[in-house]
């Protein structure tokens, strides 16, 4: 009997989990004895995936743990976790059962002290001066006297009241104050937003856009102004295209804005005496120069004057100059007369010379000689003719017997089809170009109607006429001993001594004035 029964194997009764069970029990077991947790670690491989998932590790000197910040948790996060940092982050462990791992589910970020937040400082600074953006090259001078003044700060704090203030005193400008919170987690994009919207009106608008903007703030700690060295309010400050001057913090505070804009400031109030000049001291500037410019006008016109009368000393006398001019005149004066004549003797006498040859008897015979070559030549002309003739109609036969009426038919029946073909075309293009015409002129003719003097009557205003002409000015119309008024509906008469003016046409536009 015993033979058909096995013994039992150790540890053969035990339960069976499936996968997912113990996936499941690892999971309740690991959320329910930690729950949420701050972990301090290093900053390892940082992944961003398409979906907007942020995947890193926070690691020490000897284990890894995997962590996650959903899509949703990323975009509030004060701090973005970069690789090397130091970083106290928080959250709650879970695991992930498809893999048989655990991970970290990041619901905030905090450096690790001072000397994280200094250390991600740096590394951010040789990142944005790699790219050229401390370069001194692309910093644009500050306007002299700008016209508007765009500020950047909270407008709450001290800052903006000694701005103002330091403003009025120097030299007052229209100030735009865009406000924004200084420190915590909406400082950096507040400010990015700020700088750009400035760049973003229009110059000379309804709300103008500055000539000078300033991003100002107190002093504070580091993490206080941690705001202005995110790489977001950086970069804006780069991107501006309006000149900027920073002023965040005290004379010791420095932040990445102040590497890339065009100006530093040590405090806010030295950005206002930056930003423009004391209007006292121009204006005693201008009242020295102002001086200088008479004194040396009146020096010059002393001058001119000294050696004006220096160069006419040395310019001989009026009558010197013009006297033997007039004895020149007056020696040929006087031989006028005597040249005169002798100019009519010899022209009488070349014309005598020609009269000999101007005798009838010559004439007679140079008319016969030439009538007699005019003979020869016509006796000559008419067999030349025939013969050329002859010549033709050889020629002409021979390019007849090579002509053949086929021939020609084709040809004159091709050209005719083209001739009615180019005939139908013009017809069509100028119907079509008459058609233009037309609505153009009746498109012009309703814009005349709609420009002429009569719609501004339908308005409500008149034209007043008198003898004149249209009356503008009212001493006119006291003057006239009778006025025409014209309505949109017809013209009244005003007195009987004076006649109205003659009427315009239907549409013809009155003087400039005349309506009322």
């Amino acid at each position: 009997m015993s033979d058909l029964i096995d013994d039992p194997v150790p540890g053969e009764n035990a339960h069976e989990y499936t996968v997912s069970e113990i996936s499941g029990a690892v999971k309740r077991v690991l959320e329910g004895e930690f729950g949420r947790v701050r972990v301090k670690g290093e900053v390892g491989r940082v992944f961003v995936a398409r979906s907007g998932h942020l995947y890193f590790d926070i690691k020490d000197d000897r284990s890894v743990l995997a962590s996650v910040a959903w899509k949703g948790q990323v975009a509030r996060l004060t701090v973005k976790p970069e690789e090397g940092m130091e970083v106290v982050a928080t959250g709650r462990l879970t695991t992930f059962g498809s893999q048989s791992k655990y991970q970290l589910t990041v619901e905030e970020i905090r450096p690790a002290g001072v000397g994280a937040l200094m250390a991600m400082l740096e590394k951010r600074k040789k990142a944005l001066a790699a790219e050229g953006l401390f370069d001194d090259a692309r910093k644009r001078p500050l306007p002299y006297l700008p016209e508007v003044i765009g500020v950047v700060t909270s407008p709450s704090g001290a800052v903006i009241r000694d701005i103002l203030h330091r403003l009025r005193d120097r030299f007052p400008r229209k100030v735009l104050i865009w406000p924004v919170a200084v420190q915590g987690d909406r400082c950096a994009p507040e400010v990015a937003r700020a700088i750009e919207g400035f760049n973003r009106l229009t110059p000379g608008g309804a709300l103008p856009r500055p000539d000078l903007l300033i991003v100002a703030r107190g002093g504070g700690s580091i993490e206080d102004l941690w705001g202005f060295n995110e790489e977001i309010v950086a970069r804006a400050a780069a991107a501006s295209e309006i000149p900027l001057i920073s002023a965040v913090g005290h004379e010791t505070d420095t932040t990445l804005i102040d590497y890339v804009s065009d100006r530093r400031a040590p405090t806010p109030t030295a950005a206002a005496e930056i930003a423009v000049p004391v209007r006292m001291e121009l204006q005693a500037w201008l009242s020295q120069q102002e001086a200088r410019l008479d004194r040396a006008m009146a020096e010059a016109v002393a001058r001119r004057r000294q050696r004006l009368a220096d160069v006419s000393r040395a310019l001989p006398r009026p009558e010197a100059l013009v006297g033997q001019a007039r004895q020149r005149l007056d020696y040929a004066t006087a031989g006028l007369p005597r040249a005169l004549t002798a100019l009519v003797e010899r022209r009488r006498g070349r014309l005598n010379e020609a009269a000999v040859h101007l005798r009838p008897a010559v004439l007679r015979r140079s008319v016969a000689q030439r009538k007699a070559d005019t003979d020869r030549l016509a006796a000559r002309l008419g067999p030349a003719l025939d013969r050329l003739r002859r010549d033709k109609d050889r020629g002409y036969r021979t390019v007849a017997a090579r002509l053949r009426g086929s021939v020609l038919d084709r040809d004159l029946a091709r050209q005719n089809d083209l001739f009615t073909r180019t005939v139908r075309r013009l017809s069509a293009a100028g119907s079509a170009q008459v058609a233009g015409w037309a609505a153009r002129l009746e498109a012009l003719e309703r814009l005349r109607q709609s420009l002429g003097y009569r719609e501004t009557l339908k308005r409500g205003y008149a034209v007043v006429r008198g003898e004149a002409g249209v009356v503008t000015r009212k001493a006119e119309a006291e003057a006239a001993s009778g006025l025409e008024i014209e309505f949109a509906d017809g013209r009244l008469a005003i007195g009987g001594g004076g006649k109205p003016a003659k009427r315009k046409g239907p549409e013809e536009k009155p003087e400039q004035g005349s309506l009322f």
